[in-house]
């Protein structure tokens, strides 16, 4: 209670004024001034990510544009480069962040907590957050190949035996290719590495301790070689292991420089010490005009299951991937984005949690996962969604909450429209340790909106909140108010489904009002931007935020395919907001969201708009060689700008995506085909993708392409089955059928 007495406003205000400083409590309330009146201040969660990722720019700010005769990870290489598209001028920018590469991609193992990073180069991050390993060939006549100085790599995703990572690195005769991954040993994780150096002429191949990773400076004050020159110990008892053993052991610290400048001195001590926490080592391999390999071991220690006698059995991939949905693609380029996809979804779900992201978004946040837990509904990964779900009753505050920060409104109807999926798309009824978080959920919803007092702008909507922050500042957003109705609607279907009919008619009655709040606000707005498209809020301009406002089209389905509203949206959008081919959000992101540009194509995908597939093509064409997005993409680089450099969202919207191109939900009809891009029916191998879940029952779709005519048929279980199939592949008639039929054969116009 005294904290919150306490005048630290005026203290703060005094103090920075007697240091002749701007008052910094007098700036925020004048930022808050750009946004509606907010009942929350700026989420703590916000502010806290905020003030890690610029305290770590502060210290790449001090440690890097002062020592660029370092090797640097690739980002820095290329945004610290005058002659480069990728530079920034550094000038008044108090702290240094990646902004132009931000990409990597994690590797692990199913319900493994720990996601080790590799960049774009092949640097490896094994620990959250820490150090890094590189690997370079140095040769004796002067040559050197340092992958993060070089112009281009070969990097992959290897999924034939799990999920690795290789790069390949090639420059004057020289070749370096190395291969991570995770695997297990006497049932705990540790990180591997296999590393092969190819060279003419006599040189060395380098493994290289760094005090950094993809997003800038990680400390390192102690590197101790062991006694046989087997790998190094480092603090929190981490160590890496070579086998074979190294042949030369460099150390340097901050002030002496890089150790790559030291590694043909003399022999010095067999450790490093460095105040600074810049610490370096290298460990040197004779490579003599043949191939060196070298194995490289870090053990991934995991604190809470230390002194367990036992060690926690763990699926393999192909246990964990049992039971999913296959999709078999006539494209190279679709079919291992889709694998790459699934993947990703799979391994940042461990138990019971669903982490957009392995390193910058390694939390949870309902948004997200409600995404993300649909993607994995439609692949058939039922038991991995139902345990994120068991969690969401510990997630919910007392109030009916469900909380990722504060400010969020959006998360009530996120949270409730997934564990209605959950039930549609598998067939049950809702736990019963579901129903009162549902109850208290709605209520929550039920108590937020706000009163009626004669203002059809706002009445009835949810209040001013920061949503998903990068369509603005604080607003009345109806992006939230979507996400509330289908909240209470979900609500209402999972109450009368538990057997309590009365609290679900409240709920239903209390949806039809909110939506009918929603109607009154729309049509205020289109009648003062003189068209039916949905702005962001009820006062904004048509702008980039629209983005949010399609909500009501993908995934809701509040509006019908052809709403006037819906199809307005979406032309201002793809007139107005595409870059290179992309959604291109100005707020916050800056950049290219494919996981946005998705959204667009999937409302455009129910309207049967072409445009709907080179959107799609254009998120492929974005995807890293590893087949992974960052959160948004700039638009010259055509690296990370923004958020994780490995966006799970994004991988959930390309398995969904998927999915609607073979069969998706038209209220009680399935479509099928819709969007098959025309090409793939003129190839002879069949294309197939399921079976996935959907509200009737699993189905696998096979089509069959012929010189004049298409085959397509379908395997289903109804558990009930839908009022109609509609068959609508490019080229071809539509053709609608009953329930009963589960093959036609399409003419194509030729």
């Amino acid at each position: 209670m005294l904290l919150r007495w306490f005048p630290w406003k005026q203290l703060v205000s005094r103090l920075a004024k007697s240091r002749g400083l701007i008052d910094p409590v007098r700036v925020i309330s004048r930022l808050e001034r750009f946004g509606q009146p907010l009942e929350v201040k700026e989420p703590l969660e916000l502010l806290r990510a905020g003030l890690i990722f610029h305290a770590r720019g502060l210290l790449n700010t001090g440690a890097i544009q002062h020592n660029l005769d370092w090797i640097w990870p690739y980002w820095v290489e290329r945004q610290y480069n005058p002659r480069d598209v990728s530079f920034i001028p550094r000038a008044f920018s108090i702290t240094h962040v990646n902004l132009t590469h931000r990409n990597w991609t994690a590797i692990g193992l199913p319900d493994e907590e720990l996601f080790p990073i590799v960049d774009p180069r092949g640097l490896l991050t094994p620990f959250q957050d820490g150090w890094s390993l590189d690997f370079w060939i140095v040769a004796d006549d002067g040559r050197t190949l340092f992958p993060s100085r070089i112009e281009t790599v070969e990097q992959s995703l290897d999924l034939e035996q799990g999920m690795a990572v290789v790069t390949r690195a090639v420059r004057d005769e020289l070749d370096l290719c190395t291969r991570a991954w995770l695997g297990r040993e006497a049932g705990e994780p540790v990180c591997l590495l296999d590393v092969r150096a190819r060279g003419t002429g006599e040189g060395w191949l380098v493994a290289s301790l760094r005090p950094y990773n993809p997003e800038g400076v990680s400390f390192i004050h102690h590197i101790e070689a062991d006694g046989k020159d087997r790998g190094w110990l480092l603090g929190h008892n981490r160590q890496v292991l070579f086998d074979p053993p190294a042949e030369r052991m460099r150390f340097s610290e901050y002030h002496a420089g890089d150790v790559h400048t030291r590694l043909f001195e003399a022999e010095g001590p067999r450790e490093v010490r460095c105040t600074v926490g810049m610490a370096t080592a290298a460990a040197l391999f004779r490579l003599e005009g043949s191939e060196r390999r070298l194995q490289v071991r870090i053990p991934l220690q995991v604190e809470h299951r230390r002194g367990r006698k036992e060690a926690i059995p763990r699926p393999s991939w192909p246990d964990a991937l049992a039971g999913c949905a296959a999709a078999s693609l006539p494209d190279p380029l679709f079919q291992r984005l889709y694998d790459a996809a699934v993947r990703s979804l799979v391994l940042h779900t461990p138990d019971g949690e669903a982490y957009p992201g392995p390193y910058t978004y390694k939390r949870f946040w309902f948004r997200d996962a409600a995404f993300i837990l649909h993607a994995l509904i439609c692949l058939g990964l039922i038991d991995r969604v139902e345990r994120v779900l068991d969690t969401f009753p510990r997630r919910q505050r007392a109030s009916g909450f469900f909380f990722s920060q504060d400010g969020e409104w959006d998360a009530n109807g996120e949270a409730l429209w997934i564990l209605r999926r959950f039930c549609r798309l598998t067939g049950r009824q809702p736990k019963p340790g579901w129903l009162p978080a549902i109850r208290r959920g709605g209520l929550w919803l039920k108590r937020k909106r706000l009163p009626e007092k004669g203002k059809p702008l706002y009445d009835g909507l949810l209040p001013p909140g920061f949503s998903a922050e990068h369509l603005g500042p604080n607003d009345y957003y109806y992006w939230d108010d979507f996400w509330g109705v289908e909240g209470l609607t979900a609500a209402a279907e999972l109450m009368e489904a538990g057997g309590d009919r009365r609290g679900a008619a409240k709920f239903r009655r209390e949806a039809g009002r909110f939506l009918e709040a929603i109607e009154r606000s729309l049509a205020e707005a289109a009648r003062r931007l003189g068209r039916s498209a949905m702005p962001a809020s009820p006062t904004r301009r048509l702008d980039s935020g629209a983005i949010g406002s399609l909500a009501a089209g993908y995934p809701l389905q509040f509006f019908t395919a052809d709403d006037p509203r819906l199809l307005d949206t979406a032309d201002f959008l793809y007139e107005n907001s595409l870059v290179g081919g992309g959604f291109f959000q100005d707020v916050i992101h800056s950049g290219i969201n494919p996981y946005l540009t998705l959204h667009l194509a999937q409302v455009l995908l129910r309207a049967a708009d072409p445009r709907a597939l080179g959107l799609m093509k254009t998120v492929a064409a974005l995807a890293s060689p590893t087949g992974q997005w960052p959160e948004a993409i700039h638009p010259r680089t055509g690296g990370g700008c923004m958020g994780d450099g490995h966006h799970v969202w994004a991988s959930a919207e390309w398995v969904l995506m998927v999915r609607s191109c073979f069969v998706r939900e038209e209220g009680e009809r399935l479509v099928i085909g819709g969007g098959i891009p025309p090409e793939w029916l003129e190839q002879e191998d069949p294309v197939r993708f399921g079976p996935t879940s959907t509200p009737f029952g699993p189905v696998e779709v096979v089509i069959r392409p012929r010189e004049d005519r298409v085959q397509v048929s379908w395997n289903a279980r109804w558990r009930r089955p839908p009022e109609g199939v509609e068959i609508c592949l490019p080229g071809t008639v539509r053709e609608a059928v009953g329930p009963d039929v589960f093959a036609v054969e399409l003419a194509r116009n030729l």
